[in-house]
């Protein structure tokens, strides 16, 4: 028996020992109406307050108020979006991956 063919029996036997070799069913569980919105609300909400809070402190550290304020209000919004723009297109899997 080779290296290779060693490492393989004992990777084999990891994932068994692990449960990592179990079909998976299905995928994540299908996300109520509700789920999904208050999903969203918290994605642009959080993304709003990172931005603005990173503008204010850096505002205030630097002296420069309010361009900085204005500058990371409008990044956070454009994360906030963007972030809702996933949840609602996520991207297909690549075929590479699965197989």
């Amino acid at each position: 028996m080779n290296e290779r063919d060693s490492f393989e029996e004992r990777l084999r036997q990891a994932r068994a020992r692990e449960g990592l070799d179990k079909p998976v069913k299905g995928g994540p569980a299908p996300q109520s109406p509700w789920g999904f919105g208050l999903r969203a609300g918290v994605e642009v909400v959080s993304a709003l307050v990172v931005g603005v809070g990173l503008g204010f402190a850096l505002d205030r550290w630097l002296g420069t108020w309010p361009w900085l304020f204005l500058v990371f209000f409008v990044l956070g919004s454009v994360a906030g979006v963007l972030n809702v723009y996933r949840l609602f297109n996520p991207r297909p899997r690549s075929r590479a991956r699965d197989e």
